[in-house]
């Protein structure tokens, strides 16, 4: 006579969790590298913002001076003495970044204002900064220059 056989042996169960293990182990590096990824676009758009902040502050008052000693005021955490709102959305912008990468902005102001640059190192890779400047665009680079010399992002 056949017994008929009711549920899984122990073995058949251990194949299923071990399968099960497998795949959750890989969706969830995946996840740790799209966050990581998600963190980077958040830096880019963030630096992105401050150039447009600094640009819009350019058009009004047809010069740098103010708005790059904004942008190195945020930098060394001196906004209070800064008048503008722009200083506000820079400062705002330059914070969230620097929180998502976990590490420090780097600001260089050219003389007499006349250019700036800011980078900050990426989630990802920190080792690897991404870089806006007065001159357009953004790519990675580190922010360099200012004393007497213009602030440019240099790789």
């Amino acid at each position: 006579m056949k017994r008929s056989q009711k549920g899984f042996t122990l073995i058949e169960l251990l194949v299923v969790i071990a399968i099960i293990g497998i795949l959750s182990s890989v969706v969830l590096a995946s996840l740790n590298t799209a966050r990581s990824k998600g963190k980077d676009g958040a830096i880019k758009v963030n630096l992105n913002t401050i150039r447009s902040e600094i640009e819009l502050y350019y058009i009004d008052g047809e010069n740098y001076g103010t708005a790059a000693a904004a942008a190195e005021s945020v930098c060394n955490d001196t906004v209070d003495d800064q008048p503008f709102e722009t200083v506000e959305n820079i400062s705002r912008a330059l914070a969230v970044s620097e929180t998502q990468s976990g590490n420090e902005a780097v600001c260089a102001i050219g003389p007499e204002g006349s250019s700036w640059a800011v980078s900050v190192p990426l989630a990802s890779d920190p080792l690897t900064s991404w870089c806006v400047n007065d001159v357009g665009g953004g790519g990675e680079g580190t922010a360099t220059g200012g004393g007497g010399s213009a602030a440019v992002c240099s790789s």
